[in-house]
């Protein structure tokens, strides 16, 4: 296939939407530019995701995408907590995150995957989007794999932990009576979905400072993509 140029004007209105100014000074980029650019900030997200969340306290101890009881289950830990069983309720709380921390590793290997079937199509697309086009590519195309790999991570790392009978148990009534959503009666369904939003939400952080300061990546191929 031929290579191609689009100019940066093309460009210009992510960049004015994300707060750098005016619109890009019109100079031609490759679609070959772009895809370099997009792999890269691919990459670079994926890596500062996993890395950052993908050890001890990477969940727990972050209050961004610390993963807590939702809603209903919540409230009512606050009651049982009120009632001497704290350690119980923290002990669950604990397991959550480190069985998302235990399972973000293992998503790695598809996103290092999905950067190499990015099309120079997608790239494009991505260059003109918004300031999480970068991660919502990844969304698309691996959070149904990676969450099949983080389900029997987050089964063992959850199972030997007393509660989780009983929040499944309290969770199914509560979804019957509309407290919370159906995909959040089951613990591992749960700890698995918030896992992914919380990985998600990391490579998204890395992209916005990407487009915000492509300079300070020290990256040659970014700077020049994503710079104004």
């Amino acid at each position: 296939m031929q290579r191609r140029q689009f100019t940066a004007s093309l460009v210009a209105v992510p960049a004015v939407g994300l707060g750098l100014g005016a619109a890009m000074p019109a100079r031609a980029l490759s679609e070959g530019d772009a895809a370099s650019g997009v792999r890269a900030a691919l990459e670079r997200g994926a890596n500062a995701a996993v890395s950052t969340l993908g050890r001890s306290d990477g969940f727990l101890g972050n209050p961004k995408v610390r993963i807590e009881l939702p809603g209903f289950l919540k409230d009512a830990a606050k009651l049982l907590k009120a009632t001497g069983q704290g350690k119980r309720i923290d002990e669950l709380v604990t397991a959550m995150n480190r069985a998302a921390e235990a399972a973000v590793p293992e998503a790695k290997t598809l996103l290092v995957a999905a950067v190499k079937t990015l099309s120079v199509e997608d790239a494009v697309k991505i260059v003109r989007g918004g300031d999480t086009s970068v991660t919502d590519f990844f969304s698309t195309k691996t959070r149904q794999p990676i969450g099949q790999k983080f389900v029997p991570i987050v089964t063992r790392a959850t199972e030997k932990v007393s509660l989780v009978k009983k929040y499944d148990a309290v969770a199914g009534k509560a979804a019957g009576m509309g407290l919370i959503k159906k995909e959040d009666a089951d613990l591992k369904s749960y700890v698995t979905g918030r896992a992914l939003d919380g990985l998600y939400f990391m490579i998204g952080e890395e992209e916005k400072k990407i487009r915000k300061d492509p300079v300070a990546t020290g990256s040659a191929i970014l700077k020049k993509v994503f710079g104004v």
